[in-house]
């Protein structure tokens, strides 16, 4: 597969997919709200009123506003307006397809312009609630591949460092350690084998932002990941996803399934030399192994215990071999420093000097976004 492959496909999706499309949250939250129900009725409906020529009903991953689910949106070719059902039913969720065709519904509208979503910049969740994370041909239809293609192609391993200090990412799990110089770190380590690990461990009660990413957009934390080893050297990820996210490990394993398939992971990566294959480490729960040295070891088979640092993973971490530790997050934003250029990507406001010492009052430290 080459880049006119990945064009020839995302161009035979689009012309695949019908005028109107009606997407339906089934990511975790909705279906505890029984979104699934939702979408069966949706398909019957559609079916029903024989409008499976123009109107079609996607399964699609987190819309956001989890608080007002089950969500449901109408996408139209023939206008940008998007139409947007809260806390559909089962029982309701019929009368949307019935108010395509001239009829009223039951279901309570929502504002597809509330501040929750217009205030945004989507850039990890770009894609989120817009795609079927089930369908690699959806991915591909918006792009997806091409960042890897770039930099396999238009871009030697140091440049991809370069961008990712450009671009000033830190890690997003919590420490802001900086990307690009952990990657750098990693890259320069002699060695024959070096590994990528995206935790996914996501301990903290009441999380769900990785859990979020995984299920709404498997391809995009691949991709980021397929680019980071190639970046640091390494052909071999590791996924560590704690066992309490069954959907998105199930999602995980069919992108991981279709993206070989289609020559995207695995050996020689669309023609290249380059060569990377990844793999699920399910965790049986510990908290612990959110750290990166507690999670190597679990990897290895062994209880999750951590260990004293130095030496860092990016010198000695899985097997005995520089490894390159990112969270799902950092990983899902490679992509798209890829595809724009460090520079490209928005900033996060810089923080206010503080006050002199002989300042009476605290300084207040800005908010960064």
């Amino acid at each position: 597969m080459d880049l006119q492959d990945l064009h020839d496909m995302a161009a035979a999706e689009r012309d695949r997919q019908k005028p109107i499309r009606v997407l339906c949250c089934t990511s975790t939250g909705c279906q505890a709200a029984n979104s699934l129900g939702v979408k069966r009725n949706l398909d019957s409906a559609i079916k029903r009123g024989g409008l499976s020529d123009r109107v079609e009903a996607i399964g699609v991953g987190c819309m956001g506003f989890c608080g007002r689910g089950p969500l449901v949106e109408v996408h139209s070719a023939d206008t940008t307006e998007i139409t947007l059902y809260e806390e559909v039913t089962p029982e309701d969720s019929a009368s949307i397809i019935e108010a395509l065709d001239g009829g009223s519904t039951t279901c309570l509208k929502g504002d597809p312009n509330h501040p929750f979503f217009s205030r945004q910049v989507r850039i990890v969740r770009e894609n989120s609630g817009l795609i079927n994370p089930e369908r690699i041909e959806e991915y591909i239809a918006v792009g997806g591949y091409e960042a890897l293609y770039k930099a396999l192609y238009e871009m030697s391993p140091e440049d991809v460092v370069q961008e990712m200090t450009t671009s000033g990412i830190r890690g997003r799990g919590g420490g802001g350690y900086p990307t690009g110089l952990k990657w750098a770190t990693v890259a320069k380590m002699p060695g024959d084998q070096k590994y990528v690990i995206c935790n996914g461990d996501e301990g903290d009660p009441g999380a769900f932002m990785d859990r979020s990413v995984l299920e709404s957009d498997p391809h995009l934390v691949l991709e980021g990941m397929a680019i980071a080893g190639y970046a640091v050297g390494a052909n071999h990820g590791y996924i560590y996803v704690r066992a309490e996210y069954p959907l998105a490990i199930a999602r995980l394993q069919k992108a991981i399934q279709q993206a070989k398939q289609r020559s995207l992971l695995g050996s020689q990566i669309l023609g290249s030399p380059f060569d990377f294959k990844v793999d699920i480490r399910i965790g049986a729960g510990a908290f612990v192994c959110g750290e990166e040295t507690g999670l190597i070891q679990s990897i290895e088979g062994r209880r999750g215990n951590p260990i004293p640092r130095p030496p860092y993973p990016a010198q000695k971490g899985l097997w005995g071999c520089p490894t390159l530790i990112n969270n799902v997050e950092t990983l899902a934003n490679i992509t798209a420093i890829v595809r724009r250029g460090g520079a490209g990507m928005p900033r996060s406001a810089p923080r206010r000097a503080k006050a002199p010492k002989s300042s009476r009052s605290p300084a207040r430290s800005a908010t960064t976004v």
